[in-house]
């Protein structure tokens, strides 16, 4: 929809709630979900994420470790977080065999400082590939092009993804601090050991709430759309999360008991178990991206605006949009051009010129060559010279239905890309 006839985003039609969708709505956001889902061939861009996420993991944890050296803490925080989440079943441990040689030694060198920014400032930007792919897969998901000019769409991917990696560094130094801090409380009023161990199983709901944040905020922040107030806690980035957490138990044990990847693939088993887990986190990380806006589909359905064929949010920024709209049209004008001279030249006023200086030579021979017949053509006022061919007559005509043909047809703004 045009960005001058989209309804704001927090449009008052729409129900403000989830509560407040009814019941058959919520059958419909799910099943066409679903649906979504294969025809705008996620699949295919959760295995590009995959391989953006190998790109971009370990300039990730460079970036991470900086920002917690920054913070007073050491690599060791950030693998003890990880070596917790590997004993809960939450990481494959085949995979986690193979890759944690690799992150023990980003996790051991030395944090930059304050002294090393620029090395921060290129793990960071190294890092933000995943989250432009994640862009692109998400324009994919609400059908829209590309609006924002190369220099800010990548400077807003690297400021999201310098935003994330700081709020899980603030939240990875919160949990560090806060378990010796509540057994330090909990032996001052005699229940030590009782103290820490609710801690520690208080600690992963908090894990899984800041997990929630950053998914909601990626889908807030990404796609090329003016999206409704942010909601810490969408929908969809809850249903990420927690069919993640079982995903990835379940594939867990799936290796551990029945999987053959050891005699499959010998050396290579570990790399191929961590590049399915990951393809399987891309997956349900944009099925949760659909069902957030299929869900807005629905609010807006319920509302009584017209959504049925795309959803109705405004773009951030169209310029982009628009001109590769005038670029595409362009293109058609040249072919359709081609086609009609059947080849013979792209530029009319090249053509023009050309048959322009022919006639002018012709009839300058004819009538220097007989007279008469000059003469008769001069007292015609020149119409034999310029008299168009039934031919040309037709071509002319065509070229101008197609034209017009061509202008009446409705002007979409949001090319599916």
């Amino acid at each position: 929809m045009a960005p001058d006839t989209a309804p704001h985003p927090d449009d008052p039609r729409k129900p403000d709630s989830p509560t407040d969708i009814k019941a058959p709505n919520w059958k419909f956001v799910l099943k066409n979900a679903v649906r979504e889902f294969s025809d705008d061939q996620l699949p295919d861009a959760a295995a590009a994420l995959t391989y953006f996420t190998v790109l971009s993991i370990f300039p990730a944890l460079i970036a991470l470790v900086s920002i917690l050296g920054l913070f007073g803490q050491s690599g060791d925080t950030l693998r003890t977080l990880i070596q917790d989440l590997r004993d809960q079943g939450a990481l494959p441990s085949g995979a986690m065999d193979t890759i944690m040689p690799v992150i023990d030694n980003l996790l051991d060198a030395p944090a930059p400082g304050l002294g090393l920014f620029l090395g921060l400032a290129i793990a960071l930007w190294t890092a933000s590939n995943y989250v432009k792919a994640f862009s692109r897969a998400m324009n994919r998901i609400y059908e829209v092009g590309e609006g924002r000019g190369p220099i800010k769409f990548n400077l807003s991917m690297y400021a999201l993804t310098a935003g994330m990696l700081t709020l899980l560094a603030l939240a990875i130094v919160g949990v560090a601090v806060s378990g010796p801090l509540a057994q330090s409380l909990g032996n001052m009023i005699g229940l030590g050991d009782i103290a820490l161990t609710v801690f520690n199983i208080a600690r992963w709901p908090v894990i899984a709430a800041i997990v929630v944040v950053l998914v909601a905020l990626l889908y807030w922040a990404t796609p090329n759309v003016r999206q409704p107030k942010p909601h810490w806690f969408s929908p969809g980035a809850i249903f990420a999360i927690v069919v993640a957490g079982i995903a990835s138990l379940a594939f867990g044990f799936y290796v551990s008991n029945f999987g053959s990847y050891d005699e499959t693939y010998g050396a290579l088993a570990g790399v191929i178990i961590f590049l399915f887990w990951i393809n399987i986190i891309n997956m349900v990380l944009l099925f949760g991206a659909e069902v957030d806006a299929e869900l807005e589909r629905g609010r807006q359905l319920q509302g009584g605006i017209a959504a049925e064929e795309e959803i109705q949010l405004p773009l951030r920024d169209e310029k982009g949009v628009i001109k590769k709209k005038e670029k595409q049209a362009e293109a058609i004008e040249e072919a359709r051009e081609v086609r009609l001279t059947a080849g013979e030249s792209s530029d009319p006023d090249s053509d023009a010129d050309d048959a322009g200086s022919d006639s002018g030579t012709d009839s300058d021979s004819d009538s220097s060559s007989d007279p008469e017949t000059g003469s008769e053509n001069a007292g015609r006022g020149g119409r034999g010279a310029s008299a168009a061919s039934p031919e040309e007559v037709a071509d002319s005509k065509k070229v101008q239905q197609e034209q017009e043909a061509e202008e009446a047809k409705p002007v979409n703004h949001y090319p599916d890309l």
